[in-house]
């Protein structure tokens, strides 16, 4: 399918959130936190699979994909497509949910678990970092010291990433070029070489597209998110036709005030060379008696 948004939400869970093929998700998750053969994460279970998008705007309070791994660490995989200006505060909030959630009552502090939020975003968001992958952590002002490593945040943002080197790529850069679009399936083909999980997903692409149903909900998905652009250009269209025209309207007050006082500083001139009382000129003027003292010492 040609323009085939891999960063549908419904695809994407799909392909990343189903456990028939956890080993694309353990992939895609090794790679963006950087794991190597001695701390790699080996095994997950997905958690709240009944968490279709119900809002455009993502006001909702499930996640795309949730999941514990095997060394119980906690982590939720977002995409968000449509800009939104308060991610990190909404990240925040989801990581908070997920990590309270590990507790029932009564539990012990000391049972809590990593808690890992990945944003993988469409749009750029952090406007004062260059780099594509950004993380986050509690750390200390002073020292930069962390005060737990309970909690990481990460923001990889897709307009900002661009393959270096073909032929040395890492996982993470793999699944970043795959989910990016800007590569064709050849160039993914080449990457696939070094990242066979990559090569999965691309052929995972036919099957879900020939399902009637996936891919219905796929284009109304899609129908949404170009409504959702639609809408908000013409807004932002009608809002600067309005700006324009109350600029306009303002700029005609202005002028046409402008014009009226000089004129009312003419008159009032007029008056005083024909000896005519003050009190009289400010009453057919406008002006105030300080006003017209003034033009008149001058």
């Amino acid at each position: 399918m040609e323009n085939f948004n891999r960063l549908n939400d419904l695809y994407f869970k799909k392909l990343l959130g189903d456990k028939k093929r956890k080993n694309l998700t353990l992939s895609f998750l090794n790679g963006v936190l950087n794991k190597d053969d001695k701390n790699y994460f080996t095994d997950i279970s997905f958690l709240d699979k009944d968490n279709e998008p119900l809002t455009l705007d993502g006001k909702l309070s499930k996640l795309d994909i949730r999941a514990d791994l095997n060394d119980g660490t906690q982590v939720d995989i977002e995409v968000q497509v449509c800009p939104f200006k308060l991610m990190a505060e909404r990240s925040l909030y989801y990581w908070s949910k997920m990590y309270s959630e590990q507790l029932e009552k009564g539990a012990e502090y000391k049972k809590l678990k990593k808690a890992i939020a990945i944003n993988l975003l469409a749009f750029d968001y952090l406007e004062d970092e260059q780099e594509w992958h950004n993380i986050y952590n509690l750390l200390n002002v002073k020292s930069h010291k962390k005060l737990t490593d309970h909690i990481e945040i990460h923001f990889l943002e897709l307009p900002k990433f661009t393959l270096k080197d073909m032929r040395k790529i890492r996982v993470s850069e793999a699944w970043l070029a795959y989910f990016s679009g800007k590569y064709s399936k050849e160039e993914l083909e080449e990457i696939a070489m070094t990242t066979p999980a990559i090569k999965e997903a691309v052929e995972f692409e036919d099957p879900f597209l020939q399902d009637k149903i996936e891919r219905r909900a796929y284009e109304q998905r899609e129908k949404a998110i170009r409504d959702y652009y639609s809408y908000m250009n013409a807004f932002k269209e009608e809002g600067l036709q309005q700006g324009l025209e109350q600029g306009l309207q303002q700029g005609l007050q202005q002028g046409m005030q402008k014009g009226l006082y000089q004129q009312a500083i003419q008159t009032a001139k007029n008056m005083l060379k024909d000896k005519v009382d003050i009190k009289l000129i400010s009453k057919y003027t406008n002006l105030s008696v300080e006003e017209i003292k003034k033009i008149n010492e001058e």
